[in-house]
C-alpha cells in the first residue's frame, strides 16, 4: 500500500501519509488490502472516491486451503459503506489485461489509465505518457496498457467489440444451466465421444428434474452435480494431454504471444518410464519439440480410454479416477430419491465434494482421500441412521481431535 499526494507546488505538500479521512481517491487495485483499516481510515464518506478492481487475487491462506473465499462482496461492502455507494466504481484489470495484452503483469498499468480516464489522477497525460518513457521498463507495453484503462473506463462497449463480444448481463454464477450442460457436453464429444456426452447430460437431467420437484426454480444442487460430473469425466490423462497440445489452437497462441521461431520444451513424467524413488512423487524429463507430432498420434488413441488396449489407463490413478466417476453417478442416484427442501444444501455440498479433487498423481491421491472424509461428514449430517459417522484415528498432541499448539517461550497467557 502506498500514500500519494500530489500538489501545484511544492509548498502545498506536507507529510507523506494521508490522514483519517483525508483521502481524496482510493485505487484499491487489491480489493484485500484495500478493506484493511489503515486503508480505510483514510476513506470519508460522500467525499473519498474508490476505484476498486474485482479480480480476486489468492492471499497466503490459498496455499493452505484451494478452496478459500476472499469474500470479494463483503469487502466491496465495506468500500460502500464507508465512502457511499455511489463513490465506488469497480472493474477487473487483469481480466482486461489478458484478454487485450495476453499478460495480467500489466494490469496495474490499465488500473492506472482507467483511474485517469475517471478523473482521479489529476495529472497531464503528456506528463504521465513521460513518466513511463522515463521508466524505461516495456514502454510500448505499458503505454498501450495505459490507453487500455482509459478505453474501458471511456467506452466499455468498443472494448467488448474490439473483442467481438457482445454486451450482455452476466448471470451471477457466470453462465446459465443451459450454457453450463452445452459447453460441458460439447467439451466431453472432444474429450471422448458423443456417448460420452449423452451418459453425463442423463445424470444432469435427472438431477434437474428432481430438484424441480422439491424445490421449484432451484439450480443449486443441478449446478453442482453438472460441474462435479464434468471435472470427473475430463480427467488429464495421457490421451486428453495430447490432444489439448494437438489442438491447433495451441499453436496458434504461441504464434500470438511470440515473434520468430519457437523453440518447445515439454517437461513430462510418463507413468511407464519416470518414477519415483523412496516414495518420492515421479520426476519430470524434458522432451523436445519432436514430441509435438508423437503427440497429435497419441490424441487419436482416446479411443481406446478405458479398454482392455488403453496401456495408460492400467496405473492407480487411472482406475481411481475411473472408479470416482462410477462412484458419483452412484452417490447422486443414491440421493435423489431423498432430497427434501430440508436437506437440499446439505445435498448440494455432497455433489460438490469432487471439485476439491485437485492435482495430478500423490496430490490428487491425496486430496481424494480428504474429499472421501469430507462426504462421510455430510453424510452423516444428511440422514445419520443411514449414513455411518467417517473413523477417527486419535493423533498425537491432540485431545478430543483439537489440536494443541505449543506457545512461544516468551507468550503471555492471559486467563479469565
Amino acid at each position: 500500500m502506498s500514500f500519494l499526494r500530489l500538489a501545484d507546488v511544492p509548498e502545498r505538500l506536507n507529510q507523506v501519509r494521508i490522514d483519517t479521512q483525508q483521502a481524496d481517491a482510493v485505487l484499491a487495485c487489491d480489493t484485500v488490502v484495500a478493506a484493511q483499516p489503515e486503508a480505510l481510515g483514510t476513506v470519508r464518506h460522500g467525499r473519498t472516491r474508490i476505484l476498486a478492481n474485482v479480480h480476486e487475487t489468492p492471499v497466503a491462506e490459498s496455499l493452505k486451503n484451494p478452496d478459500a473465499s476472499l469474500k470479494t462482496d463483503g469487502l466491496l461492502a465495506k468500500l460502500r459503506f464507508a465512502a457511499g455507494d455511489e463513490r465506488v466504481e469497480t472493474f477487473d484489470a487483469q481480466r482486461l489485461a489478458e484478454d487485450f495484452l495476453g499478460d495480467t503483469v500489466t494490469a496495474n498499468i490499465v488500473a492506472m489509465g482507467y483511474a485517469w480516464q475517471r478523473g482521479l489522477v489529476p495529472v497531464g497525460f503528456a506528463a504521465i505518457q513521460r513518466a513511463i518513457e522515463l521508466n524505461g521498463v516495456a514502454v510500448p507495453a505499458n503505454q498501450a496498457a495505459f490507453s487500455l484503462g482509459r478505453l474501458a473506463a471511456a467506452d466499455p462497449g468498443a472494448c467488448a467489440a474490439l473483442l467481438g463480444d457482445a454486451v450482455q448481463p452476466a448471470s451471477p454464477h457466470g453462465e446459465s444451466l443451459d450454457e453450463l450442460i452445452a459447453h460441458a457436453m460439447s467439451q466431453l464429444t472432444q474429450y471422448q465421444n458423443a456417448a460420452w456426452a449423452g451418459r453425463y447430460a442423463a445424470l444432469v437431467r435427472e438431477a434437474h428434474a428432481c430438484e424441480q420437484a422439491v424445490a421449484p426454480g432451484s439450480e443449486a444442487f443441478t449446478r453442482a452435480v453438472a460441474l462435479s460430473l464434468r471435472k470427473l469425466m475430463t480427467y488429464k490423462d495421457e490421451y486428453e494431454v495430447a490432444r489439448l497440445y494437438a489442438d491447433p489452437a495451441f499453436r496458434q497462441a504461441l504464434d500470438q504471444q511470440f515473434e520468430g521461431d519457437v523453440k518447445l520444451s515439454f517437461y513430462m513424467a510418463p507413468p511407464l518410464i519416470s518414477r519415483g524413488k523412496n516414495g518420492q512423487p515421479p520426476r519430470k524429463i524434458e522432451l523436445g519439440g519432436w514430441l509435438l507430432p508423437a503427440l497429435r498420434w497419441l490424441a487419436r488413441g482416446k479411443a481406446l480410454r478405458g479398454g482392455v488396449f488403453d496401456i495408460f489407463g492400467r496405473t492407480e490413478e487411472r482406475r481411481m479416477e475411473r472408479e470416482l466417476i462410477e462412484r458419483f453417478e452412484a452417490r447422486v442416484r443414491e440421493l435423489l430419491p431423498q432430497l427434501t427442501t430440508g436437506n437440499l444444501r446439505l445435498a448440494v455440498d455432497i455433489a460438490a465434494v469432487p471439485l476439491s479433487m485437485r492435482g495430478f498423481g500423490h496430490v490428487k491421491q491425496a486430496a481424494v482421500v480428504l474429499a472421501r472424509v469430507r462426504e462421510m461428514e455430510l453424510l452423516r449430517r444428511f440422514d445419520a441412521a443411514r449414513y455411518p459417522a467417517p473413523p477417527r484415528q486419535p493423533q498425537a498432541g491432540q485431545i478430543k481431535g483439537i489440536p494443541i499448539a505449543k506457545a512461544a517461550p516468551s507468550a503471555a497467557v492471559a486467563s479469565k
